[in-house]
C-alpha cells in the first residue's frame, strides 16, 4: 500500500472515529433529554420498550446484512466492473437488493403494527392497563422506523464499499440531534395549555417517537446524494428478479449463519429488558440512562484504541509474526486495564454527582437518581471485562476465526438470563440492580471463554497473555484504591458547599475537583514506578 493510501485510509479512520464519538456524546445528551422530560415514569419505560423493538430487528438484520453479506458481495462485484456487462450486473444487483430490502422490512413492518399488542404484553406487567395502551401506541409510531433505517444501511453499504466512510459515520448525529429537537418542539404543541404532569410526560414519550421515526427518514435522505455520486444507480425491480439475482441470494447464503450468534449477544437486551419491566415502574429506564453512561465510558477510549492499534493485529496475523501479535495482543490488554479500571472506581466513588449532574432536572428525580445510581454501580463493575472483550474478539477476527466469539458470546449470554432470572424471581428488590450485575457477570464469563479459546491456537503464548494482563489489573486496582481514598474525602468535603447553588455548581464543580485529585494521584503512581504502557501509548500517538 502507498504512503498516500496509507495516509488516506488513516484519515478516513480518524473520521470515522471523531464521528462516533461526536454520536456518542449526543446519545448522551438524547437520554438526558428524555430523562428531563420522562424521569424514570412509565412513560419513560414504554419509550425504551417501544424503541427496543425496531431497534433489535435494525441491529440484527439491517445492520448484520450489511457488514457481513452485502459489502463483501458488493466488492466482489467491483472487482468486474470495468466492462459494460459488470456494470450491468452491479445495477442489476442493487436494484434487487433496495428491492428485497424494501419488501421484507415493510412485511415485517406491518406484521409488527398487527401484532404490537401481542409483543409488548411481553415486557410489561399485564395488569397495568395504561402503560400497555401508551407502549402498543409508541411501538406503532416507531415500527417504520425499521424500513427507513435499513434502506440507510443499505446507502452505507454502498458507500462503505466504495471506501467512502464520512456519509454514514455523520448520520447517526443527525439522528441524535432530530430527536432531541423534535421533543424539544413537539412536546409543547402536543400538550396545548395542559399543565398536568402525567399528560406532558406522555405527550413528550410521543414526540420523541416522532422523532425517531423522523431521524431514521433523515439518515437515508442524507446518504442518497453520496451514494448518487458514486455513479451507481438501482432502481426497484420484481420481486421475482430480487429473489432470484445471484448477488442478493448469495447475501442470503452469508447472513443466515452469522444470525443464530446475532441473535444470542442482541437478545440479552431483550430477555433483560422483558424481566425489568415486570420489575417495577422505571427499572427499564433507570438500567438505560446507565447503559448510555456506560457506553459514551467505552465510546470515548475504545474508538481511539481500536484506531490506533487494533488494526496491527490483523497484518500481523497476516504475516505469521506470532510473536508480535502476542507482545501486541498484551499491550492492548493492558492499555485497556489502565483506562477501564481507575474509571470504574472514580465512578463507584462519585458516582451519584455524576448521574445527577448528567440527568437531574424536571421529571428525574432524587429517586430516579437512587434507581439509575444502583444499577450503575452494578454496570461499571463489569467495564474493565467489556472493554477486554473488545481486544480479545478482534484477535480472533484477525485470524479469521468468528466461530469462537460467537460461541463465547452465547455462553455470555446464557449466564446473563440465568443470573438475571434468577435475581427478578427469587430477590427482586424494586431495583435493576442484580439485572446490571447479572449483565457484568456474563462479561466476566464471556471474557473467561474467549481466553479458553485462545489457548487453542498453538501459536500464541495465552499463559504470558492471561498473566501480564492479571498482574498488571491487579496492579492498578491496588493504584485506583489509593486514589481514590482522598477523592472520597474530598467529594464528602465539597459537596455541602456547593449545594443548592445550581446543577452544574452543585454537581459539576465535585466532579471536576474528584477527577483531578483521582487523576494526580494515579498518574503521580505511574510516573513513580515508570509505567511502561503509559510511555507506550505517548510513542504511539507522537508516531501517529
Amino acid at each position: 500500500m502507498s504512503s498516500k493510501k496509507s495516509r488516506s485510509l488513516l484519515s478516513a479512520g480518524l473520521s470515522l472515529s471523531f464521528f462516533t464519538l461526536c454520536s456518542r456524546i449526543l446519545g448522551l445528551v438524547r437520554e438526558m433529554t428524555k430523562a428531563a422530560f420522562l424521569g424514570t415514569s412509565k412513560y419513560a419505560d414504554a419509550f425504551g420498550i417501544a424503541f427496543m423493538i425496531p431497534n433489535l430487528l435494525r441491529r440484527l438484520f439491517a445492520e448484520n446484512a450489511i457488514s457481513v453479506a452485502f459489502i463483501p458481495t458488493f466488492k466482489g462485484y467491483l472487482e468486474d466492473s470495468d466492462s459494460s456487462e459488470g456494470k450491468q450486473t452491479i445495477h442489476d444487483f442493487l436494484s434487487a437488493t433496495i428491492t428485497l430490502i424494501s419488501f421484507l422490512t415493510t412485511c415485517v413492518v406491518l406484521a409488527g403494527i398487527l401484532l404490537t399488542p401481542l409483543i409488548v404484553r411481553i415486557f410489561l406487567d399485564n395488569d397495568d392497563k395504561s402503560l400497555l395502551a401508551e407502549t402498543t401506541i409508541l411501538t406503532r409510531i416507531m415500527f417504520p422506523y425499521l424500513v427507513v433505517i435499513s434502506i440507510a444501511a443499505f446507502f452505507q453499504g454502498v458507500l462503505n464499499g466504495v471506501k467512502i466512510f464520512s456519509p454514514s459515520g455523520f448520520t447517526p448525529v443527525l439522528f441524535n440531534s432530530v430527536v432531541i429537537a423534535a421533543t424539544y418542539i413537539l412536546t409543547p404543541i402536543l400538550t396545548g395549555n395542559i399543565e398536568d404532569s402525567e399528560v406532558k410526560a406522555q405527550m413528550a414519550a410521543r414526540a420523541m417517537s416522532i422523532g425517531v421515526i423522523s431521524g431514521g427518514c433523515v439518515q437515508a435522505l442524507f446518504q442518497l446524494p453520496f451514494v448518487l455520486k458514486t455513479g451507481w444507480t438501482f432502481h426497484f425491480t420484481t420481486l421475482k428478479k430480487a429473489f432470484t439475482n445471484p448477488g442478493t441470494r448469495r447475501v442470503m447464503k452469508l447472513i443466515v449463519p452469522t444470525i443464530i450468534g446475532m441473535a444470542a449477544y442482541q437478545l440479552n437486551d431483550v430477555v433483560s429488558t422483558a424481566l425489568a419491566g415486570k420489575a417495577g415502574t422505571g427499572i427499564v429506564s433507570s438500567l438505560q440512562y446507565s447503559l448510555r453512561l456506560q457506553e459514551l465510558i467505552l465510546g470515548i477510549f475504545a474508538v481511539s484504541i481500536g484506531t490506533v492499534i487494533l488494526p496491527d493485529l490483523s497484518g500481523l496475523a497476516k504475516k505469521e509474526m506470532w510473536a508480535d501479535f502476542n507482545a501486541m495482543l498484551i499491550q492492548a490488554s493492558k492499555i485497556m486495564a489502565l483506562i477501564s479500571i481507575p474509571v470504574t472506581f472514580f465512578s463507584l466513588v462519585c458516582g451519584e454527582e455524576i448521574i445527577s449532574l448528567v440527568y437531574k432536572s424536571k421529571k428525574f428525580s432524587d429517586e430516579s437518581v437512587r434507581l439509575t445510581l444502583v444499577a450503575f454501580r452494578m454496570h461499571i463493575a463489569g467495564l474493565f471485562f467489556i472493554a477486554l472483550n473488545r481486544i480479545i474478539s478482534p484477535a480472533f477476527y484477525a485470524q479469521g476465526n468468528t466461530k469462537s466469539p460467537t460461541v463465547a458470546g452465547i455462553f455470555g449470554f446464557a449466564v446473563n438470563i440465568a443470573l438475571a432470572v434468577a435475581v427478578v424471581t427469587f430477590r427482586n428488590d424494586g431495583t435493576g440492580a442484580g439485572i446490571a450485575l447479572a449483565l457484568s457477570i456474563a462479561s466476566f464469563a464471556n471474557t473467561v471463554a474467549l481466553f479458553i479459546f485462545l489457548k487453542k491456537n498453538q501459536n500464541l503464548d495465552v499463559k504470558a497473555v492471561t498473566k501480564g494482563t492479571i498482574f498488571y489489573s491487579l496492579k492498578l486496582i491496588v493504584f485506583s484504591l489509593i486514589a481514590a481514598v482522598p477523592t472520597f474525602f474530598v467529594r464528602n468535603a465539597l459537596n455541602p458547599v456547593f449545594a443548592g447553588r445550581g446543577r452544574l455548581i452543585d454537581f459539576g464543580v465535585p466532579v471536576f475537583a474528584c477527577a483531578m485529585v483521582f487523576a494526580i494521584a494515579g498518574v503521580a503512581m505511574l510516573v513513580i514506578t515508570k509505567d511502561e504502557i503509559v510511555r507506550v501509548i505517548i510513542r504511539k500517538f507522537k508516531h501517529r
